[in-house]
């Protein structure tokens, strides 16, 4: 038995090579789940090309699985040591072993028949890789859309706009295509040409949703009343959620165009694979990027928001309390919305500043103040004590004085009568 695995890795997955019981003991003994691979489709597409033959007749007597990048299965990554390439962005190795045991060390071979070695197969497997990786976030976007309160469809539905609902026929087109593709293992020129026009409509619709959130983000930046705020807060807290999931279906279905573009490029033009394998991958990596910048300058308003919502709490405890509340909804919904689509941004919940403590801390500065004012009340009090005890001496003084020098003149003036 051949003790050796193939490992790919293209930063979204790893992909496990090698006859089907090591390949089992190997994941095994790394604890990690796995799904096949698929790699009969290169078998069958790429066998009978110029210097593939050996190495599709070696594809054929291996199994494949692949691995989602976590955390965890990320590691293996760096404590094997796979050697990464400038060209394909693709870490890979072969792990040897007897026994049913795979030594911690990768060696990089160049036998002829060897996937790692032909450019055609390598190409195919990254593509298979990068299909399993959109349909693993897709199914991810599914759970996020069964999770909310409203569901996609009925988002759709209730809308008005004609581009929204071209959506929903976009939706049946695609689900179409990937069904057909499940059962027949290709996709066809047929097929592929009922969904190539479908991006346009997807690609609008997403834009479309991106103006909503910057449109509510203007609202809450605009408003300077504690009640317009909480107005604004609670439109904003109501109406991020559906189109968020706008966006998530948006993501989901070019998503799934992607997988059928790869399948049908395998198929017409293998050589090109690779480069367009690549390509999408840049090509998602902006759409994220473009609903980030929308997301985040909405979050940084909500945020904006809470913060003048809670310097206010003590004049208006119940619209004030109503903002921090919608703003932290909003951020959960956010946060929620970038992990289903594989986004990093950490965020704490904001705390709403209860109106006990406002009170608390405007009394206690009352009371600060007013001790003080009693010190100086009291050193007052007791100056201008002195002072009149003072006064009063001298003028007790000037009366017992005056009282004496009159009574002497009145005496004076009896003994000259």
């Amino acid at each position: 038995m051949d003790e050796k695995v193939q490992l790919i890795s293209d930063g979204d997955g790893l992909a496990v090579i090698g006859n089907r019981a090591v390949v089992e003991r190997f994941l095994v003994s790394e604890g990690l789940s796995s799904e096949d691979l698929g790699l009969h489709r290169l078998g069958a597409t790429l066998g009978t090309a110029a210097g593939c033959a050996q190495a599709g007749s070696q594809i054929a007597a291996s199994s494949g699985c692949w691995v989602k990048l976590t955390e965890e299965s990320a590691q293996l990554v760096t404590k094997y040591g796979l050697r990464t390439s400038s060209k394909t962005g693709l870490s890979t190795g072969v792990l040897r072993g007897s026994n049913g045991q795979i030594r911690g060390f990768v060696q990089f071979v160049k036998t002829p028949g060897s996937l790692l070695t032909s450019p055609a197969m390598l190409a195919g497997a990254a593509g298979i890789m990068a299909q399993l990786a959109m349909q693993q976030a897709m199914e991810e976007i599914t759970d996020y859309l069964a999770t909310i309160d409203e569901k996609i469809d009925d988002v759709l539905r209730a809308q008005k706009d004609a581009m929204l609902a071209d959506m929903i026929g976009v939706d049946l087109v695609i689900e179409e295509a990937m069904t057909v593709r499940e059962h027949v293992g290709r996709v066809s020129e047929v097929t592929w040409s009922k969904v190539q026009a479908t991006s346009m409509i997807i690609a609008r619709t997403q834009a479309y949703a991106l103006r909503q959130l910057d449109a509510l983000a203007e609202k809450l930046e605009h408003k300077a009343k504690i009640g317009d705020l909480a107005k604004a807060s609670k439109e904003a807290e109501s109406k991020v959620m559906e189109w968020l999931a706008v966006l998530a279906r948006c993501f989901q279905l070019q998503d799934a165009i992607a997988v059928l573009e790869l399948d049908r490029v395998l198929e017409a033009s293998p050589d090109e694979l690779d480069e367009h394998r690549l390509a999408l991958k840049v090509a998602r990596h902006k759409r994220l990027e473009l609903i980030s910048q929308s997301a985040e300058h909405l979050m940084a308003r909500i945020e904006a928001a809470a913060g003048i919502a809670n310097t206010k709490v003590l004049l208006h405890p119940t619209a004030s309390r109503a903002v921090v509340h919608s703003s932290n909804r909003v951020a959960t919904a956010v946060v929620d919305f970038y992990r289903r689509l594989g986004i990093e941004r950490g965020r704490q919940s904001l705390e709403a500043r209860r109106w006990v403590d406002a009170a608390t801390e405007v009394k206690d500065k009352a009371l600060e103040t007013g001790a003080e004012g009693v010190d100086t009340a009291r050193r007052l009090g007791n100056e201008t004590l002195h002072r009149a005890i003072s006064v009063t001496g001298r003028l007790s003084s000037g009366i017992a004085e005056q009282t004496l020098r009159q009574r002497s003149n009145d005496e004076e003036d009896l003994r000259q009568q």
